[in-house]
C-alpha cells in the first residue's frame, strides 16, 4: 500500500521533472496559452512537492506539521490562481520572461 503510493509518487515527480524540461524550450519556440498555462500548473506542482519535503525533513511535530501543510496547500493553490490570473490578463509567463530577457 503505502510503498506503491510512494512508488507513484516519486514517478509522478519525476514526470513532471522531465516535462517542466520539455516546457522551457518550448515557452522559446513556441510560446502560447497552452504553453504559458503548461508551465503555471506544472511549476506551482514542482514547487509544491519541493516545499513538502522540507516540510517532511525539518517539521516536527503533529500540530505543526499540519499547520504547516495547510500553510502550503494555500500558498500552492495562491500561486496557481496567481499564474493563471497572470497569464488571462496580461502577457503570460512566456512573453513575461522574452521580456525580462531583452532588457
Amino acid at each position: 500500500g503505502g510503498s506503491k503510493a510512494a512508488s507513484l509518487h516519486w514517478t509522478g515527480e519525476r514526470a513532471v521533472s522531465v516535462l517542466l524540461l520539455g516546457l522551457l524550450p518550448a515557452a522559446y519556440l513556441c510560446p502560447g496559452p497552452a504553453v504559458d498555462y503548461s508551465l503555471a500548473a506544472a511549476l506551482t506542482l514542482h514547487g509544491h512537492w519541493g516545499l513538502g519535503q522540507v516540510i517532511t525533513d525539518y517539521v516536527h511535530g503533529d500540530v505543526p506539521i499540519k499547520v504547516a501543510n495547510t500553510g502550503l496547500y494555500i500558498l500552492s493553490a495562491l500561486t496557481f490562481a496567481g499564474l493563471c490570473h497572470f497569464n488571462y490578463h496580461d502577457v503570460g509567463i512566456c512573453k513575461a520572461v522574452a521580456m525580462l530577457w531583452s532588457l
